[in-house]
């Protein structure tokens, strides 16, 4: 398949890549016989302080690259390295040291918090993980717009919006310089998403951190992201700025996609 890369530079993107991705492959066994290659040859770089947009419809194989940048999946091939050290699949002990400054929020944020765990207990555990942070759990509920009192309540007691308010704030207080959503604003309603999108994004980057964020929602990912890059069939097809990803489009799958899209998004005419 044919992949388009633009070459231009961001003024966010570091030379050196915090993150890098070189001829990634992951492969499930099928029940009946023979392989399913979900993630083909992918090569990606994320520079520091950097939000990378990566889009695709559903089953294109950008969850399985998630986990595998968090090291949740095993790799059928290619290399993912973070800070120079090597992303290894997890096994039953501890997360490695150094690779717990890659930090995930996931889709579904009634099953990512602990529901038997007041949310003041699971943001202490997160921050003992950052030996250096600045973070206290009233300066994380503050920064995700939750009132103070939040810190005492379970989980239940939360609607979806907060309970995704609340894994990023968890996710934060590790301290990660690299945090992947993986479409953490699909089980939000379209008055949330834009929203939550850019909560995620202001956060990261104030807190010195670069983001994956990954979503189907184009128009979402437009207004967060320095670069995107575009996955069709677990193969990343093209990678650009955003304005040129938006502006001249080369692959067809990535005109496909912006075709689809409603014309005005509140920000002009959107080429069809």
């Amino acid at each position: 398949m044919t992949t388009t890369t633009t070459t231009e530079d961001t003024p966010r993107a570091s030379k050196v890549p915090l993150l890098e991705l070189d001829n990634v492959s992951c492969e499930y066994k099928l029940n009946g016989g023979g392989r399913f290659r979900a993630v083909s040859n992918v090569s990606l770089q994320l520079g520091r302080s950097e939000v990378l947009g990566l889009v695709g419809e559903s089953g294109c194989g950008k969850s399985t690259l998630a986990k595998l940048i968090c090291g949740l999946e095993k790799t059928a091939g290619g290399t993912i390295t973070f800070e120079s050290h090597p992303v290894k699949p997890l096994g039953l002990g501890r997360r490695p040291k150094n690779l717990l400054g890659v930090q995930m929020v996931f889709q579904n944020p009634y099953a990512s918090l602990n529901p038997r765990r007041r949310i003041r207990d699971q943001l202490t555990d997160a921050l003992a993980l950052d030996p250096e942070h600045n973070w206290t759990v009233e300066s994380l509920l503050e920064a995700v717009d939750l009132p103070l009192d939040a810190a005492q309540r379970f989980s239940h007691s939360f609607s979806g919006g907060q309970r995704q308010r609340i894994a990023i704030a968890r996710a934060l207080a590790a301290g990660p310089k690299v945090l992947v959503g993986d479409e953490p604003i699909a089980s939000l309603d379209a008055f949330l998403q834009a929203r939550i999108a850019r909560m995620m994004r202001d956060l990261a980057i104030d807190s010195g951190a670069s983001m994956i964020f990954i979503s189907h929602d184009l128009s979402v990912v437009r207004d967060i992201a320095d670069r995107v890059a575009v996955m069709e069939a677990g193969n990343i097809v093209e990678v650009g700025s955003t304005d040129q990803i938006w502006n001249d489009p080369q692959h067809p799958y990535t005109k496909k996609l912006l075709a689809a899209i409603p014309k005005v998004d509140g920000k002009g005419i959107i080429p069809g």
